[in-house]
């Protein structure tokens, strides 16, 4: 299936929630799925989380592979301090440990994008009990890219020729690349056949499908059982994330 979700009705059903990572209130927004599970079921997982100034949550993993986004606000990841600014992308394999994740003095916003609903309860490393029991094999990769830069509108708009830019790969079909679309703009993405399917996200301008302009941190999700997508920009071009996501034995 294909599924599509409008950044801006997302947002406006954020809400208050005590963060397990830290036991603060910060900010929570659903984009599919629920936001958290322990089980597997149909479709995919996205949400996001805004945290508190200087906040900060303890390393963990998830039983689920990832990419996540760093798309505001600012803050560091892992012991040393790697500075996380927007946007920045991590990708996660299921069962890997990162963190912790600590935001800056106005706080950091995130996205957490999973193909499936799948067991995504954050098993915290500091309780070693419950970390020995829930830890299986995996590749183990917790990558990030470089700061990805957007355009300024009117050069966006202005764009003739599309531009793919990568910014991680692996060896197995994962991958994530900016497609930057001048207004009106159209590509192919990449075939999802090939891999376990794909997210396309908004980072810049706004995206066409279906009749609707879907504006900032809108995102689509384009399952491994379908034919490639065509991504169209909106009338002030498009600057989109493509995160391939590997093939993995479910």
């Amino acid at each position: 299936m294909i599924y599509a979700r409008s950044g801006a009705d997302a947002l406006a059903e954020r809400h208050d929630v005590i963060s397990p990572g830290t036991g603060l209130q910060h900010w929570g927004t659903t984009f599919f799925g629920p936001r958290t599970s322990t089980s597997r079921a149909p479709g995919p997982q996205a949400t996001m989380s805004e945290l508190q100034a200087h906040e900060a949550i303890k390393p963990h993993f998830h039983g689920v592979t990832m990419f996540q986004l760093f798309i505001a606000g600012s803050g560091t990841i892992g012991n040393r301090g790697q500075a996380l600014k927007p946007l920045t992308i991590q990708f996660k394999d299921r069962h890997t440990a990162y963190g912790p994740v600590t935001a800056g003095p106005q706080g950091l916003s995130f996205v957490a994008l999973r193909m499936y609903t799948g067991d995504s309860k954050p098993i915290y490393i500091h309780n070693k009990d419950e970390a020995k029991e829930k830890i299986r094999p995996s590749k183990r990769r917790n990558v990030t890219s470089d700061q990805i830069h957007f355009s300024i509108e009117p050069l966006l708009r202005a764009r003739t020729e599309a531009v793919w830019e990568t910014a991680l790969e692996g060896d197995d079909s994962m991958c994530a690349k900016v497609v930057r679309l001048g207004a009106g703009m159209t590509v192919k993405g990449p075939d999802p056949k090939i891999a376990g399917g794909c997210y396309v996200f908004v980072g810049n301008g706004s995206m066409l499908h279906d009749g609707d302009d879907l504006p900032l941190w809108s995102m689509i999700v384009v399952e491994n059982c379908e034919d490639e997508f065509e991504i169209r920009a909106g009338e002030n071009g498009l600057e989109a994330l493509v995160l391939q996501y590997p093939n993995e034995d479910l």
